[in-house]
């Protein structure tokens, strides 16, 4: 929609011309149940706004995104709605030096997870709303001044369903005409206000603290989700790390939580992993498990809470003025969330997670075309929404890691007490940051922003030894590549086998520059069997190995005690499998040796994942299929191996149905199905049903009606999402055909359906079958990003983009369009630029299997 995309430039010149003193905003959101007439179901959204002009000019524009506007009112003056709505902003002219604007509008309920989310329960047909708004996306639900810089306090009012409850950033109540009045918030940014409402299971604790001055601190917890969930709610957990969160905070920012209340809602059809509303933040539904998981998954929530709660002071209190500095707070979340996972829970093996899984996202992202600095340019709101990318988080939060080992832990954190005290409810800058770290650390700071920060890609970091006859170490230098060479404050190991088992006997911390260091502390010691530069994972780089340490790797890794430093050996291994220089099939030998003793359940899942996508891209497609069945052999092997209702025989078993395709395989999971087989130890709960049924049907041994079947045994919206896909997935001419229908020439399915319809369509064994979509999907790709949201955009582009058709044409095809559509909107080009790049990495991968051969 002409207007949708705001620029960076007009966002600066909006905020040189007006401030913002507060919102009104009054939601009529009773027309969310019932019958919907015909066309899109609206609900009422008036606004008001009172701001004041702060620079010289006479005319602006407020933004809103709705099907219609009933008035609009300017300092007491009626605007012809017509004249001055266009779909996406509100002009306005002729302003006051104190204006009031009052918009009376119809916004829309969305389906696609963006503004005002509306999600009927297929179980009990209960619906339940809540708003989702990052990076834009307030305006599809009241008119604002949508970008990050004027921030301002809001006053809520919402008219809901009889029964309902409804949640906002403030504490709310409800008064004897039904509405729901809420506190007036702090002054924060558009995108993070938020509403919650429906008939949720909400459950309430306390968080108390006595700081060292006496003075005390009470904020009232909640955490809700959907009714159909509660039985699996396990509220108190959310709670204890929710406790140990708070404290670890108020330990480290010398800052008491600002905004009062503090809910958590764990909301259904939800497109991220959580938002940091203030006193209110949003999980997606997921985090409540249905069955048995690992520890590894009660890490991720715990990791994903502690996340959104540091953003209460990076992000909420202090904001970054403009998109390009969004690291400023997603950088610091996600490494915060390590931090006090790690210090503050009973997860203290979170940077072994960090290192192998978060690391992973950030490698993959830095190497893409797309790849960019930590600090962006964002150019305009569809850069935004794709920058939310491992660059920005998990690049970021490596980067911080190395910047405590390079100013130190105390400098660093008393560099964040300050910068909370001096930009308290204000916007930042790189530069306010930098300021507040020179202060703390009496480092430059500028020095290592410009390396770190403003620079992009990954460094690789190689050991060179040389020893003496008597087998002692003469010289060992540390090589780095990469087109910006990088200082690097990076610890070295030795390594050595010791009564079976590979221990690091030699440790040293350095500073590494340029392209050879020469670690002189090293000097004399023993020859090592494995030298691992990053030891204790303290710089962010691609580790690489002399002959030496690779073959004791290929021989050993099972061997390594030490859990982070096992992780960075599948890691570097991994990474090393991804460039080219490691066959797939030798990494997949690898994995077939040592998977069934790697103890860390999250390395473990990674490994897997790996493991699978290793056969699918980037071994040679002579060696697919026997690949597919080592991992389906050994997968097997090691679950009848693994302890009796253990975590690691349910993540074997998760791993073998993923890779199962031979007759007998599936035969086993039918049995583990109907019950006809078993498993000592093994309870196959309602999730691993759909775990083992996904094969079945990829295969073509689960038919619609045996796939109706299951979701009568669990008729929930998990159980639906599971069920599409699983139709999705059928080996159908027929069945691809309609998928695709349903995705591309349809927006009637929701978002979390459209993503399990796209996950079913794209099965690696049924290249074939969906060979002849690779020239439709470029031939509607422009269409679809003109079409449909950005997250549904994405979400198409991104899901169906042909990269199982792992051959030359498909990469010429690719090329093809970048070259005749080199005008398409900016967001939509880097979506297929890095598709493009994924499928010619797979192909330089697939030389290197090859030639294994």
């Amino acid at each position: 929609m002409p207007g949708e995309n705001l620029t960076r430039d007009e966002a600066h010149e909006r905020a040189q011309l007006l401030s913002v003193d507060g919102y009104e905003v009054f939601l009529d959101l009773r027309s969310a149940v019932g019958e919907a007439g015909e066309g899109v179901r609206t609900f009422r959204s008036v606004t008001t706004i009172r701001f004041r002009r702060t620079g010289s000019g006479e005319a602006t524009f407020a933004d809103l995104i709705a099907p219609s506007v009933t008035a609009v009112t300017l300092n007491g003056r009626a605007l012809d709605p017509a004249a001055v709505f266009d779909g996406a902003r509100i002009a306005l002219d002729g302003l006051a030096d104190d204006n009031v604007l009052v918009v009376d509008a119809q916004c829309a309920y969305s389906r696609t997870g963006e503004g005002m989310h509306r999600f009927a329960d297929p179980e009990d047909g209960e619906v339940y709303l809540y708003t989702q708004y990052e990076p834009a996306d307030a305006r599809r639900v009241y008119a604002n001044f949508e970008q990050p810089d004027l921030k301002a306090p809001y006053r809520f009012e919402v008219a809901a369903p009889e029964g309902w409850t409804v949640w906002s950033n403030g504490a709310g109540e409800q008064g004897a005409d039904g509405v729901w009045r809420f506190a007036e918030t702090a002054r924060i940014s558009t995108y993070i206000t938020c509403v919650v409402a429906g008939p949720y299971h909400y459950v309430t604790d306390t968080y108390t603290r006595t700081f060292a001055d006496g003075t005390e601190l009470e904020i009232p917890l909640g955490a809700m989700c959907r009714k159909g969930l509660a039985k699996h709610f396990d509220a108190d957990d959310v709670f204890l790390v929710t406790k140990q969160g708070f404290d670890f905070f108020h330990d480290h920012f010398d800052y008491p939580y600002p905004f009062g209340k503090y809910d958590q809602a764990f909301v259904p059809e939800y497109n991220l992993g959580a938002m940091e509303n203030p006193g209110m933040v949003t999980f997606k539904e997921e985090y409540i498990y249905r069955g048995k998981v690992t520890q590894a998954a009660y890490e991720r929530r715990a990791n994903t809470i502690l996340h959104e709660m540091a953003h209460m002071w990076f992000g909420d209190l202090v904001t970054m003025e403009w998109w390009d500095d969004l690291w400023l707070k997603e950088s610091y979340a996600d490494f915060m969330g390590s931090f006090s996972l790690v210090e503050a829970t009973r997860f203290n093996n979170a940077w072994v997670t960090f290192a192998n899984n978060r690391k992973a996202w950030a490698y993959r992202a830095d190497q893409l075309p797309s790849t960019h600095p930590v600090t962006a340019d964002i150019r305009d709101l569809e850069d935004a929404k794709l920058n939310f990318d491992g660059i920005t988080y998990a690049k970021g939060a490596s980067v911080l890691k190395q910047l405590v080992a390079y100013a130190g832990r105390d400098a660093f954190l008393e560099g964040a007490r300050r910068y909370f005290k001096r930009h308290a409810y204000g916007n930042t800058t790189l530069a306010d940051l930098l300021a507040v770290l020179e202060e703390t650390s009496g480092r430059d700071m500028k020095a290592w922003a410009k390396s770190w920060l403003q620079t992009s890609g990954v460094n690789s970091l190689t050991p060179a030894v040389t020893c003496d006859a008597e087998g002692r170490i003469t010289e060992l230098a540390v090589l780095q590549d990469g087109d910006e060479l990088r200082p690097h404050r990076a610890a070295v190991g030795l390594y050595r086998i010791e009564g079976g088992d590979l221990v690091r006997y030699a440790r040293t911390e350095t500073d590494i520059t340029g392209a050879r260091t020469v670690v002189t502390e090293l000097a004399g010691e023993e020859k090592p069997d494995l030298v691992l530069v990053n030891d204790d994972d303290l710089t962010y780089c691609k580790v690489r190995f002399d002959e030496g340490s690779l073959a004791t790797l290929r021989a050993h890794l099972g061997d390594i005690t030490d859990p982070l430093a096992r992780a960075l050996a599948w890691s570097a291994l991994w990474n090393m499998t991804r460039d080219g220089l490691m066959p797939a099939r030798d990494f997949v030998r690898v994995v077939l040796d040592f998977a069934g003793r790697e103890t860390d359940i999250g390395v473990l899942q990674m490994v897997h994942a790996q493991a699978q996508a290793a056969v699918t891209h980037y071994a040679a497609p002579a060696w697919r299929a026997e690949g597919g069945r080592q991992l389906a052999e050994g997968g097997l092997r090691e679950l009848r191996l693994a302890e009796p209702d253990s975590e690691h025989q349910l993540t074997w078993a998760h791993f073998f149905a993923a890779a199962a395709s031979a007759d007998a395989d599936l035969q086993l999971l039918e049995g583990l199905l109907d019950g006809s087989a078993a498993i000592d130890g093994l309870e196959v709960d309602q999730e691993l049903r759909w775990a083992f049924l996904s094969p079945l049907a990829t295969h073509g041994r689960a038919d619609e009606a045996r796939i109706g079947a299951e979701l009568a045994r669990d008729d929930t919206a998990s159980g639906k999402r599971h069920q599409v896909r699983c139709l999705a997935a059928r080996p159908s001419a027929a069945v691809k055909a309609q998928a695709w229908a349903q995705v591309v020439e349809s927006d009637q399915l929701s978002n979390a359906l459209a993503e399990a319809t796209i996950s079913g369509f794209t099965q690696p064994s049924q290249r074939e079958l969906i060979a002849p979509y690779a020239e439709k999907y470029f031939a509607v790709i422009e269409r679809i990003w003109a079409e449909r949201s950005i997250q549904i955009g994405m979400d198409v582009v991104r899901g169906l983009f042909p990269g199982l058709q792992d051959r030359p044409e498909t990469l010429a095809a690719t090329d093809a369009w970048l070259a005749a559509h080199a005008d398409a909107a900016p967001a939509l080009r880097r979506l297929v630029l890095e598709s493009r790049d994924d499928l010619a990495r797979a192909l330089r991968a697939q030389e290197c299997d090859a030639r294994a051969a």
